[in-house]
Parts: C-alpha cells; sequence; structure tokens
C-alpha cells in the first residue's frame, strides 16, 4: 500500500482549518482530552464546592504521571485549591480555556494513552451523605411500628 504525498490543498487546509483531530465534541468537553484517557473528572459545581475531594486527592496519589487538566473558564480561586494538591504530589496541571465552547467539566485528571477507566464521575458530595442517611435508617412499615407501641 503506497501513501500518498500531501497536495498544496491538504497543506491549505491544514493552515486554514487546523489538524485534523479525532472525536473533537468528545475533546471540547474533556477539556481536550478523551474519554478513554481519563482517571477522574469533577463538574464546575464539584469544584466551586467548600474543600477538596478526596477521590481526587487519592488519584493524584496513585497517578503521578497523569496530567491535571483545570478549566480555565473558571475562577482562580476555585482550582488554587487543586493546584495546590497537583503541586503537592508533583502532578503537571495544565489550564484549559476555551472561549467557543462551554463545557460543565471543571477538573480531569488524564493520561496522554488510554486507561479505559469505567467509572470516572465523582458522586457530589450532597449525594453521598443523603445515601449514607438512606442507608442507616431502614424503614420500619405501619405494622412494626403499631406492634412496638402495643408491645
Amino acid at each position: 500500500m503506497v501513501l500518498s504525498k500531501p497536495t498544496i490543498d491538504d497543506y491549505l487546509d491544514n493552515g486554514i482549518y487546523g489538524q485534523k483531530q479525532t472525536k473533537p465534541d468528545e475533546r471540547r468537553r474533556f477539556l481536550g482530552s478523551l474519554r478513554e484517557r481519563i482517571v477522574i473528572a469533577l463538574t464546575q459545581s464539584q469544584v466551586r464546592e467548600k474543600g477538596v475531594y478526596k477521590e481526587v486527592q487519592e488519584s493524584l496519589k496513585k497517578h503521578p504521571e497523569a496530567k491535571l487538566l483545570l478549566n480555565g473558564n473558571m475562577s482562580y480561586s476555585y482550582l488554587s485549591k487543586y493546584i495546590k494538591l497537583a503541586d503537592t504530589y508533583h502532578v503537571s496541571f495544565s489550564m484549559v480555556t476555551n472561549k467557543e465552547i462551554e463545557t460543565d467539566i471543571g477538573l480531569v485528571l488524564a493520561y496522554d494513552h488510554a486507561v479505559d477507566q469505567e467509572e470516572i464521575y465523582v458522586k457530589k458530595k450532597s449525594e453521598k451523605t443523603s445515601e449514607a442517611k438512606t442507608k442507616q435508617k431502614p424503614k420500619k412499615s405501619l405494622f412494626s411500628s403499631i406492634k412496638n407501641k402495643l408491645f
């Protein structure tokens, strides 16, 4: 199989429109990375919450070769806690700013190769606490509550 040489039109197209990319919509959503390369991701609202998600901290410890990508459209005051954390664990980070595309992703820890992590999203802190409360208090049936009052 012989590959043809690029023509002048190919060079002009690359100059005008940029290099062709695989899965451009996925790259815009995940701050320039692909879904298959991501270890963990937080939404913008999760990044704005007080404190740091322990899942992100644990992932930074486990994956020091990965790169932390932060949404540059967010305020630095929200991102600074994760930048300090990345610096603590010697993980490189980058602020990704794309004014043309709006994404709900605020933070991504990703490799430059596929890792195929099944679950990349972290549940919100409020969802975790509500799940814990529902697990702790099993609902009593009407009959059992009447029985307990009578006997």
